[in-house]
């Protein structure tokens, strides 16, 4: 009976636990997690085990009632181990039906990594996955907060592959480089660079790939339009966790308005600099003419006593007559001394600029040399200011004479006269003058020109170029206190081997009997209407103020330094108006507007330069029915030329 009981137990546990090892393995398999959750499978493999074992003692059951006791051993304790062997089954019995009421109260979880947990574990793994969705919420919640900002930026935040490809554009790179993320995307970016700026990006890129940790830089780059700007870069490395560049990430900042007001503050500074040094050398210069003036007039009287008591020794005379005119000379230069300092008695009237320059064409024309050939332009206005008329013929005679000596071997001369509006904000004006309308007087020539360290120096007192002997470098200082004597201010243009020419501009004052009709204030010059004009100029300061006000204005501006980038520039982005330097190197503006006008006929042509209209006229470097814009020119000086210009429609 015993043994019918022990093989009956033996095959119903052994059925059980092959019942649970297929309740535990079907839904693991349907769920896809036979491999991955091994905890279900190791708890199937060891209720299978079970299963087995207790198949084996049922096996062996059946065995001893069918062979009898002959298989099993006849000493005693065999009884003993019977009901062992019993009450551990009856055990391992129990401990399945447990798992298995467990398994039926709270199931068996099937998700991802899925584990066979108890009612104590459970509330802890549910804190745990609260606590890590909340942390995955927060994190959600920055990403999409910086990427706000990131998105809505004013620089420009561009994330780059190590060799440079495009992969993210926020908005802040649409504003400042005017692509579309859709339209960056994928590129290099070398197609914001350029040549030139493209070796720069590969060396920055270069450095990174070796292990450097970030870099700034200043660059230019150039905008969708063709514009240049200028901006400050801030690259940093992205990197895995081994370490691995795995992307870059740059942010460019536009800088270019904050170079524009440094470069203005420093000409500023310049000009204030300027002003103080002339002031303190004509306060010295002053002070040193003043008492030089009493040891000449006793050395003049002494030397005419001396001749008078010599008249019977005419060599003595002849050594005193030097003497008497080396102090003449002297005195003329004490004279300018205080001229330049504004010491000396001034009687200003007012003056017509033609007048003034018919008197001094008068005197040219018989002292400056047939080698020279001197053309005057006066106004077609009668202009009137207030000086005195010799000092005014001072200043025209000085630089005429300073023109002639700079052109030894022959070349042209131009004095003219006419009316310039400022506004203010001109570049290299001694001393600045506000706003407004003033007289100008021009003297261009075709000489030798000069560098712009001698250029800064110019109108220093004693400061000369000419050889010793043949000047004392107080002409132009001279001029320079006459003009500002007279509320004005001079401008100098020069380039070595060119020429140069010198403004003067002069308050301008109403005249008696109607000699000065004063020009109605012209309008408001109309809007661009996203025309597009094509700059060519090699000083970037004025090509950055001629960008400005062309897009402040609704023009699109266009830049190229020179005439071969010029060409490049017609060829990417066309131009509806055409706005170049005449002197240039390698192409000139003359014959750049030739090419272009060859491939688009009838295209408008601005020409600009630091020479005047006359001098370029007379030696033939110009037509004479051109549109021309002398610098410095005011934004409405612009305008006004390109609406004029500009209303003619070229040619398809």
């Amino acid at each position: 009976m015993a043994d019918q009981v022990f093989l009956l137990a033996n095959l119903v546990i052994a059925a059980a636990y092959a019942a649970i090892t297929v309740a535990i393995v079907v839904p693991v398999s349907r769920a896809g997690q036979l491999r991955s959750n091994k905890l279900a499978t190791a708890t199937a493999l060891i209720f299978f085990s079970c299963s087995i074992g207790h198949g084996l003692h049922a096996l062996a059951a059946l065995l001893l009632a069918v062979h009898g006791p002959k298989h099993l051993t006849e000493h005693a304790g065999t009884d003993g181990w019977f009901w062992v062997s019993a009450l551990w089954d009856a055990f391992t019995a129990t401990v399945a039906c447990y798992y298995w009421s467990l398994r039926r109260g709270y199931g068996v979880l099937l998700g991802k990594g899925a584990i066979y947990d108890d009612p104590w574990s459970r509330h802890r793994l549910d804190e745990a996955d609260a606590r890590e969705r909340a942390a995955r919420d927060v994190a959600e919640m920055q990403q999409a907060t910086l990427a706000t900002v990131v998105e809505h930026s004013d620089d420009a935040i561009i994330g780059l592959t190590p060799d440079g490809i495009i992969t993210a554009w926020n908005g802040g790179a649409e504003r400042v480089f005017g692509y579309r993320a859709t339209e960056a995307l994928g590129r290099p970016a070398t197609m914001l660079a350029g040549r030139l700026g493209a070796g720069e990006q590969s060396t920055t890129l270069e450095r990174l790939r070796n292990g450097a940790r970030s870099i700034r830089y200043e660059a230019r780059r150039t905008r969708r339009d063709g514009t240049p700007i200028d901006v400050s870069v801030a690259v940093t490395p992205i990197r895995n966790h081994a370490g691995a560049l795995t992307g870059i990430s740059a942010v460019a900042r536009d800088i270019t308005a904050a170079k524009e007001h440094a470069e203005r503050q420093r000409a500023v500074a310049e000009r204030t600099q300027q002003a103080q040094r002339m002031e303190s050398l004509g306060n010295l210069a002053g002070g040193v003419a003043h008492d030089f003036n009493n040891i000449l007039a006793i050395i003049a009287n002494y030397t005419d006593f001396a001749i008078e008591e010599t008249a019977d020794r005419p060599g003595v005379q002849a050594d005193l007559i030097q003497v008497r005119t080396a102090v003449e000379r002297a005195t003329n230069l004490t004279r300018q001394l205080l001229t330049f300092t504004r010491g000396d008695a001034i009687q200003p009237r007012d003056v017509g600029l033609n007048t003034a320059l018919a008197e001094i064409e008068a005197m040219l024309e018989r002292t400056i040399g047939e080698h020279i050939h001197l053309v005057v332009v006066p106004s077609a206005t009668p202009l009137t200011v207030h000086a005195d008329p010799g000092q005014l013929q001072q200043v025209l005679l000085n630089l005429a004479i300073n023109a002639r000596d700079a052109m030894p071997d022959g070349g042209t001369l131009v004095l003219e006269a006419n009316q310039a509006d400022l506004d203010g904000d001109e570049l290299n004006m001694q001393p600045p003058l506000p706003a407004g309308r003033y007289a100008r007087l021009e003297i261009s020539d075709t000489g030798e020109g000069m560098p712009p360290e001698v250029a800064e120096r110019i109108f220093e007192p004693f400061f000369t170029t000419k050889p010793r002997g043949k000047g004392t470098g107080l002409g132009l200082a001279t001029v320079y206190g006459i003009v500002t004597e007279a509320g004005g201010s001079v401008n100098l243009y020069s380039e070595p081997g060119v020429g140069t020419t010198f403004r003067v501009y002069l308050p301008l004052v109403d005249a008696s009997a109607g000699e000065v009709v004063p020009e109605e204030r012209r309008a408001d010059p109309p809007r661009g209407d996203d025309r597009t004009v094509l700059v060519v100029e090699d000083e970037v300061a004025l090509a950055r103020i001629i960008t400005r006000i062309l897009t402040d204005n609704g023009y699109r501006a266009v830049i190229a330094n020179n005439g071969r980038e010029a060409l490049a520039a017609y060829d990417q982005h066309g131009c509806d108006v055409l706005l170049t330097d005449v002197i240039m190197p390698e192409i000139s503006g003359p014959r750049l507007a030739e090419m272009l006008t060859e491939r688009r006929p009838g295209l408008p042509v601005i020409y600009m330069s630091g020479y005047s209209n006359g001098l370029l006229g007379t030696t033939h470097v110009l037509a004479g029915d051109i549109a021309f814009l002398e610098k410095p020119f005011t934004a409405a000086d612009l305008l006004h030329k390109l609406a004029a210009t500009g209303s003619r429609t070229p040619a398809a």
